[in-house]
């Protein structure tokens, strides 16, 4: 509804102010300035790990104490960052093998090595080198978050290796040795397994958490929203290699599709106008069954994190047992409730089989979900690169951006009168990230962590003047510490990283003086350009904006008619076309929703799409994805007759959709009159008020809410679009 403006006059003794605008302004730069540095500071308590970093950190022991059992504390300076980059990116939060992950990125490791000290002895060749390096490390954003770090750290050994002099077969053996660190991580992992599967058991575990959750908010709020993103993440979870494939525990077989089917039943049950009324013995009957479903859910989540049988409450049970007496429903509601009593028992069912019991896969899960093995990855990276080569690309400028920081951080800590110059583009490539909150948070937290990590670090060397080997086990510890408190915040991180800096160099004989000086002058220099280059060469979110809401109304649009399409046609039964367009549905919401949130801390205008409107627009679309979801769990059966109402919807939905797409990446109106008629038309002619019907008007209130959001937009913005623009690709 809309809220109505007081009209009051001010009292007599206050001077007169404009009212507040609705269409708030983003954050000015001072403001982004210190959300950023608030962000980069904050430290979070999560779940530690210590048996993983403990096995992380031992790897780099090892390859420090070969080193030094070789008699060479140079080579084990520079060759430690193999095991240390191998050992980072197995902490991600990537859904493949981790040996895989840690031998992949020990040959990049390697290979960046190589091509360094071949170009190390010429300054014009090694920029340009380094400038190229930097770019593609830059672009490989574009296929990935774990390829995006592992590039940047391909960059960060080039720059950290190839300071000490050798020859030619001795870059091979550093690059050889750097590649025998990820080795070592990749045979540890296998040798010495933590809690296997435990990335997929977390992701299921998590979506049928985030389903508890919403069985629960929804005793209260009917149409309370849900955020598919754990379901998202558990798909991704599922897909596996053919090895895995056959080495997969039973309890990750099943209950990621069940859940997949229990959270439109959820929604159709609770939603009051398909589901049960607002009020009354049926509602109450409603409220009992969520509780019950909620607690089924979070029961299977437990048994699936922690590899254990379902154990569930007696209460629970006797609820989603059919009552002989009491209050019963009706209709749609009574569907809905059989089928979710029927899901609940087979995700319970799934999961109490036994836990360390493996099966052969079917032959439907040998073409569904199989992950593709790195040979077959290349055509994919290939297809994501191009697709982000262009000028308007946030990946693309970054790139571009980051390779000439680069560039220009090594020639400047070069000529610099600092020993170690390449750490000023150390940390400039290291806090550079594809956005601009995320530049400067961690711009921010590199600084301040350094001069943490620096400060303590420095002062033992002061008073305890330890010995190479002492050194050695110091640099492991603060390894260990690094690889524990990871996920708690970049600036904790960095703190560490710094103080294992300053404990390897001092393996090598480097004065504690000089280092900590120089680490602290050259790292706010990195940060400093990394930040300076983001404000002359930026990309702005927040003129895209609209094209994320167009993307994600024509994926909407699509999974809609899929719908309504099979009510048209009954007998041609299409479930293969109503997934994928809830996939495409959901991937539309997940960019936009990652747009949005990069724009909200971004200081510049809004540009034609305000902050307000903006949420306002994302929860109207939120809720045509649910009204549609729910409409899914209706769907008639093969024999039944075709709807000539849900035809003619059908038909004037997929025209009015491809006119408001336009419309909202043009800045148009968005009219619904065409489709409304259409509607009115079909609730005339049908006298049962099907499924399909309500929620057809469901639909049209969510499409009318998404036109009052984008019509609220000031008039002033409407000039500025073109200047903004602009300035976005400047």
């Amino acid at each position: 509804m809309r809220a109505a403006r007081g009209d009051a006059e001010p009292a007599r003794d206050i001077p007169e102010r404009p009212p507040p605008s609705p269409y708030p302004l983003a954050m000015t730069w001072s403001r982004a300035l210190k959300e950023a540095a608030r962000s980069g500071l904050t430290i979070e308590r999560t779940k530690l790990t210590p048996l993983i970093a403990v096995r992380g950190s031992v790897g780099v022991a090892i390859v420090i104490g070969l080193c030094l059992w070789l008699g060479d504390p140079v080579l084990a300076v520079s060759s430690a960052f193999g095991a240390f980059s191998s050992g980072i990116v197995t902490f991600q939060r990537s859904m493949r093998p981790r040996p895989v992950l840690a031998l992949a990125v020990a040959g990049a490791l390697a290979v960046s090595t190589f091509l360094g000290y071949l170009a190390a002895a010429h300054v014009v060749a090694f920029v340009l080198l380094l400038a190229g390096w930097t770019f593609l490390a830059g672009m490989a954003w574009a296929i990935g978050p774990v390829s995006g770090l592992a590039g940047t750290q391909t960059v960060a050994i080039m720059l950290v290796t190839v300071t000490l002099p050798t020859s030619v077969l001795g870059a091979a053996e550093h690059a050889a040795l750097i590649f025998f660190g990820g080795l070592v991580q990749a045979t540890l992992i296998v040798v010495f397994p933590v809690r296997p599967w435990g990335v997929q058991r977390d992701a299921l575990a998590d979506a049928l958490a985030a389903e508890a959750d919403y069985a629960r908010r929804l005793r209260h709020d009917p149409v309370a929203p849900f955020d598919p993103a754990p379901l998202m993440d558990a798909r991704l979870a599922s897909a596996v290699t053919p090895r895995q494939a056959r080495r997969r525990p039973v309890q990750l077989h099943g209950p990621r599709g069940l859940a997949e089917r229990v959270r439109p039943v959820l929604a159709a049950l609770a939603d009051p106008v398909v589901g049960a009324p607002t009020e009354g013995p049926e509602r109450d009957r409603v409220r009992d069954l969520l509780g019950a479903a909620a607690t089924v859910l979070d029961a299977v989540a437990h048994a699936v994190r922690h590899a254990k049988p379902v154990r569930l409450p007696p209460e629970a049970m006797a609820t989603l047992e059919v009552p002989a007496t009491g209050p019963m429903l009706h209709g749609a509601a009574r569907r809905s409730a059989y089928r979710l009593i029927s899901l609940l028992a087979d995700a319970v069912e799934l999961t109490d089989e036994p836990v360390e019991a493996t099966r052969p896969t079917t032959e439907a899960e040998r073409g569904h979900l199989l992950r593709p093995s790195v040979p077959r990855l290349v055509p994919g990276a290939l297809r994501a690169l191009h697709r982000e080569a262009r000028w308007t690309s946030h990946i693309f400028r970054h790139a571009l951006r980051v390779a000439a920081v680069a560039a220009a951080g090594y020639l400047l800590g070069t000529a610099l009168p600092f020993g170690h110059g390449y750490w000023a583009p150390l940390a400039s490539v290291m806090v550079m990230r594809p956005d601009f909150a995320q530049t400067y948070s961690r711009g921010v937290a590199r600084f301040c962590g350094t001069l943490v990590g620096v400060g303590i670090a420095g002062a033992l060397m002061a008073l305890a003047h330890p010995g190479m080997y002492v050194s050695a086990g110091l640099a492991v510890v603060c390894v260990a510490l690094m690889y524990l408190l990871m996920r708690t915040g970049f600036s904790v991180t960095s703190a560490c990283v710094a103080a294992y800096v300053v404990f390897l160099l001092g393996i090598a004989g480097a004065g504690w003086e000089q280092t900590v000086q120089e680490r602290v002058v050259l790292t706010l220099l990195g940060g400093l350009l990394a930040m300076l280059s983001y404000a002359l060469f930026p990309a702005w979110e927040t003129p895209k904006l609209r094209d994320g809401l167009a993307a994600w109304l024509a994926a909407n649009g699509e999974y809609a008619l899929a719908v309504y399409d099979l009510y048209a046609t009954p007998a041609e039964r299409r479930p293969r076309q109503i997934r994928d367009a809830l996939l495409d549905s959901r991937a539309a919401r997940a960019a936009w929703e990652e747009s949005e949130a990069r724009a909200e801390k971004e200081p510049v205008r809004h540009r034609g799409l305000s902050p307000a409107s903006a949420k306002a627009a994302g929860a109207a679309l939120a809720t045509m994805g649910r009204v549609t979801m729910i409409l899914e769990v209706h769907l008639p059966e093969r024999d039944a007759a075709s709807s000539p109402g849900a035809t003619a919807f059908a038909f004037e939905l997929r025209a009015s959709l491809e006119e408001a797409t336009r419309a909202v990446r043009e800045r148009g109106e968005l009219n619904w009159t065409e489709l409304r008629a259409v509607w009115e038309r079909w609730d005339a002619e049908d006298e049962n008020r099907g499924v399909a019907l309500r929620v057809a008007d469901l639909l049209l209130d969510a499409l009318d809410d998404l036109a009052e959001a984008l019509s609220r937009e000031p008039d002033t913005d409407r000039g500025e679009t073109r200047g903004a623009e602009e300035n976005s690709s400047r």
